[in-house]
C-alpha cells in the first residue's frame, strides 16, 4: 500500500539518531526540541511503525527503526551525491555538446572552433548538426545554435558573439570581361546572384563614410539558398554578389575574388549563440565564451 511520507522528516530522523538525543538534534537542526519530537511522531504515524523507543533518560532504535535508518542514510547520501553532480555540471564542461548552425558558417567557422574547444575539454563529446533551416532547439534537444545575420523574435535566450562584414565580390576574369562597377548604381547593369534566404535578396543599401545612403535594386541572373552556393557561382564567373567576409578571406588573399566598392558598406550581420536553458550548463557557457574570444581575435 502506498504511503504518503514527508521526505523532510527523513533528514530529521537521521540527524536525531546521529545526535543521540532530542536536545542535541534540536541544536544541530536549528529547531526546538518539541519540533524534533513532533517530526518523529508524524513520521512514525506516516509509516505506521515505531522507529525509536524513548524514556526520560535515553532513546533506542527499534528493529524496524534500525533498518529504516540504514535505508535513510543511503537515500540521503545518494541525494547529496546527485546535488553535487548537478553542481559539477554547472561548473565543469561534461557530457555531449549538441549544437546546430548553418552550412556555410558551420563548415568555415564552427567546425574548426569545436575541434579546438574539445582540445581544451577532452572529456566532452561534440554533436554538430548542420542545417540551413531554423531548428527547434527544445524539440530536437539542442544545447545551442549558432545563428548568423539578424535574429527573429524568439522566447529563446541569445548572446551576441560578434559580427561580420558583407562584401560585394566578383572574379578578376569576370571584371576583365564586363567591367568594374564604380558606383552602387552600376551593379544594376550586371547579372546578380541572389541569396534567396534573405528577406530582400535583390534590394541593397550602400552607405558611404559621410553617411550618404544609396539603395539599389539588382537584376537577378541566378539564386541559391546558402552563401556557400552563392560563392561557388561567383567563383565560376556567373556574376556579382554579396558574400560574408568569413567565407571569402582566403579567396581574396589568393586573388580568386576581388572586393568591389570598398568605400561603401552594406548592412553588417550579427553572429549569435541561441540557447533554450535559462541557466545553461558549463559546456554551453564555456563554448559561448570561447567563440566570443575567438571571433574577437580574428
Amino acid at each position: 500500500m502506498k504511503r504518503d511520507v514527508n521526505f523532510n522528516r527523513l533528514a530529521v530522523f537521521v540527524a536525531l539518531v546521529r545526535a543521540g538525543s532530542f536536545t542535541a538534534a534540536a541544536v544541530q537542526l536549528g529547531m526546538t526540541k518539541a519540533m524534533v519530537s513532533q517530526h518523529l511522531l508524524r513520521l512514525e504515524q506516516e509509516l505506521g511503525a515505531t522507529l525509536i523507543v524513548r524514556s526520560t533518560r535515553r532513546m533506542a532504535l527499534t528493529e524496524a527503526g534500525a533498518a529504516f535508518h540504514a535505508d535513510c542514510v543511503q537515500l540521503l547520501e545518494q541525494a547529496q551525491a546527485a546535488i553535487e553532480r548537478i553542481g559539477d555540471r554547472r561548473n565543469t564542461p561534461t557530457g555531449t555538446l549538441r549544437l546546430t548552425t548553418s552550412t556555410d558558417y558551420g563548415m568555415a567557422v564552427v567546425a574548426p572552433a569545436l575541434a579546438d574547444f574539445r582540445k581544451l575539454h577532452p572529456q566532452l563529446s561534440m554533436d554538430l548538426v548542420i542545417n540551413d533551416q531554423i531548428s527547434d532547439l527544445i524539440a530536437e534537444r539542442f544545447d545551442l545554435a549558432i545563428r548568423i545575420g539578424w535574429l527573429r523574435d524568439s522566447s529563446l535566450r541569445a548572446a551576441r558573439l560578434g559580427g561580420f562584414r558583407q562584401l560585394v565580390m566578383a572574379t578578376p576574369a569576370y571584371l576583365a570581361e564586363h567591367g568594374v562597377p564604380r558606383r552602387p548604381e552600376d551593379l544594376a547593369a550586371h547579372p546578380w546572384i541572389a541569396m534567396s534566404a534573405l528577406n530582400a535578396p535583390l534590394r541593397w543599401t550602400f552607405t558611404r563614410g559621410s553617411g550618404t545612403r544609396r539603395v539599389v535594386r539588382m537584376r537577378q541572373a541566378m539564386q541559391a539558398n546558402n552563401a556557400a552556393a552563392v560563392r561557388a557561382l561567383v567563383l565560376h564567373g556567373a556574376g556579382i554578389s554579396v558574400l560574408p567576409d568569413y567565407l571569402v578571406q582566403e579567396d581574396i588573399q589568393a586573388g580568386r575574388l576581388q572586393v568591389l566598392l570598398a568605400q561603401y558598406r552594406v548592412p553588417e550581420g550579427g553572429i549569435y549563440a541561441v540557447y533554450p536553458d535559462p541557466q545553461p550548463p558549463a559546456k554551453v557557457r564555456g563554448f559561448i565564451d570561447f567563440m566570443r574570444d575567438r571571433l574577437a581575435s580574428r
